[in-house]
């Protein structure tokens, strides 16, 4: 009994296993997506192997020196930066994307490594002496941190990722005590932009909306009515750039609006993985026998889709099973942001945490039918190697942290 409670005042046993069990779900969801498919039959294999890997990075970085992530902050970024650039001139097409970077045999992603790379930099900045998130100067610069890697990855395009990166940089700016009125500012165009997704009126009611929050926060004339035009120009920016969206893109964004307006195309794999989440009942239809799954309805379902399988042959008990899951790793990473001693360490806390849910939210929403379809993998259970291998280097970093909680100062 003291040994147990040693090792967990050390070790956080709670988010390990619960990520561990993830990995095993999708292990098992990938094996059954793929087992008789005539091209993808070698993908468990190779998520096994990335697995251990993985894993074996995840201790790696459990031990390493605490003091080392802030020094590697500057560094990482800058290289995630380069490697971003070098995929825009030399990378490999996928899916419509160019985001691959391929030597050899090996592959990856750099715009999941620049994930951490960001998460890092955006912390040193926004704890770096006395910084003042509210002075312009400051969120400016932390702004420009987390969106020069956004502009880099809309021109690959890879519009889900960018996303991400956006909601991480919001994120870690709330969090290091930006003042309501700052968040609004920040936030508020978002905002506008979704509203004007669903339409003419929808769209006016926001405005109604910043204007009200003008009208509570009593700022003077200059200040009002400067917001007030970003948010106006926002809904126009974003009506630019959906016009040189590819065709593809576009239709997703239709397709989230109304998934019938194009059941064959577009909107198929939506309405395709509700029906297989809905098919699979209480308990499910049985490993390795899911219709969807095994028929294979779904393309690529070892991928974003993973979640339909889990839900079809493992029904719902298997679906809120992966919830629970993830909730406990979502509560326990707030939990140890709250324990750390220092800025630093608590805001890598807590972009780590936002990826981590604006990955599972997206990727659980477009399963089903509530987010639009933009190609976000499920963290731990979706197959990839490379988002496999930055997720277990980051929930190393995290137990790190909780590692050293009551010696750091």
């Amino acid at each position: 009994m003291q040994i147990n409670y040693k090792l967990n005042d050390r070790f956080d046993l709670s988010v390990f296993f619960s990520v561990l069990i993830l990995l095993v779900i999708g292990l098992l969801a990938i094996y059954s997506s793929t087992v008789n498919h005539p091209t993808a039959s070698g993908n468990f294999q190779k998520q096994f192997f990335w697995a251990v890997i993985s894993i074996v990075a995840f201790f790696i970085v459990y031990f390493l020196p605490q003091q080392l992530f802030k020094m590697s902050a500057l560094p990482s970024y800058a290289v995630s930066l380069l490697f971003l650039i070098l995929v825009l001139v030399i990378g490999k097409t996928v899916y419509g994307s160019k985001s691959w970077l391929s030597f050899g045999p090996f592959g990856f992603q750099p715009s999941e490594f620049a994930k951490l790379g960001t998460i890092l930099c955006l912390a040193y900045w926004l704890s770096y002496k006395a910084r003042d998130i509210n002075n312009i100067k400051d969120i400016g610069v932390a702004l420009s941190i987390g969106f020069v890697p956004i502009l880099l990855i809309l021109l690959e395009p890879d519009t889900g990722t960018a996303i991400v990166f956006s909601l991480i940089t919001f994120s870690m700016i709330f969090w290091s005590g930006i003042s309501l009125f700052g968040l609004f500012v920040v936030v508020s165009p978002g905002v506008v932009t979704v509203a004007s997704l669903f339409g003419i009126i929808p769209f006016i009611i926001s405005l109604i909306g910043v204007i009200a929050a003008l009208i509570f926060f009593k700022r003077d004339l200059f200040n009002s009515v400067t917001v007030f035009v970003m948010n106006l120009g926002a809904s126009f920016f974003f009506d630019y750039a959906f016009k040189i969206l590819k065709p593809h893109q576009q239709k997703r964004i239709e397709s989230f609006l109304d998934p019938m307006a194009d059941p064959l195309g577009s909107g198929y794999n939506a309405l395709q993985a509700k029906l297989a989440i809905g098919s699979g009942g209480v308990f499910g239809k049985g490993f390795l026998e899911g219709n969807q799954t095994q028929l294979r309805f779904i393309p690529q379902q070892w991928t974003d889709f993973i979640y339909c399988v889990v839900g079809e042959e493992f029904g719902f008990i298997g679906s809120i099973l992966v919830l629970i899951l993830f909730l406990i790793v979502f509560m326990r990473l707030l939990k140890i942001s709250n324990l750390a001693k220092d800025k630093f360490s608590i805001l890598v806390t807590i972009g780590i945490l936002s990826l981590l849910f604006a990955h599972f939210a997206i990727n659980i929403g477009m399963n089903v039918g509530l987010t639009p379809v933009i190609g976000l993998p499920l963290p731990f259970l979706s197959y990839g190697g490379s988002s496999l291998l930055v997720d277990m280097v980051m929930i190393g970093i995290v137990l790190n942290i909780y590692r050293n909680r009551k010696t750091h100062t």
